[in-house]
């Protein structure tokens, strides 16, 4: 089975605990459809993301990453914008780009670090 699904189902995790920390910040409670309408215009931009850098052939590297991070906070302000109540001032725009930077790219960086030392345990 391929790793694929896993890695963009990390990355919609990524959105959900960043919608889930922005609305407990601002005591809009974690029900979990709460989270879910908060988290869908940046899902949305990951999947964009997904789609533009075609990243089921390397989902794991940190091009990809930076593909699916800058579509998360630019197709996610766009259609939160259009979609929903909620506005993008620019104090959200820098936390969300911020906030998803961390949770799309921290992710792969932790892993190409475990990975290494799996790889070094394993030749010793």
């Amino acid at each position: 089975m391929t790793r694929t699904p896993l890695i963009l189902a990390t990355d919609i995790v990524a959105v959900l605990a960043f919608a889930l920390a922005g609305r407990r910040s601002h005591d809009e409670g974690a029900a979990v459809a709460g989270v879910v309408r908060t988290a869908l215009p940046f899902a949305g931009g990951v999947v964009a993301g997904w789609l533009a850098c075609r990243a089921w052939r390397d989902p794991a590297a940190g091009a990809t990453g930076l593909v699916v991070w800058v579509a998360a906070v630019a197709v996610g302000m766009l259609l939160r914008v259009a979609f929903t109540d909620g506005g993008a001032p620019a104090s959200f725009v820098a936390v969300a780009t911020v906030a998803l930077g961390v949770l799309i790219l921290g992710w792969r960086l932790v892993a190409r670090g475990l990975s290494g030392r799996v790889a070094t345990w394993g030749g010793r």
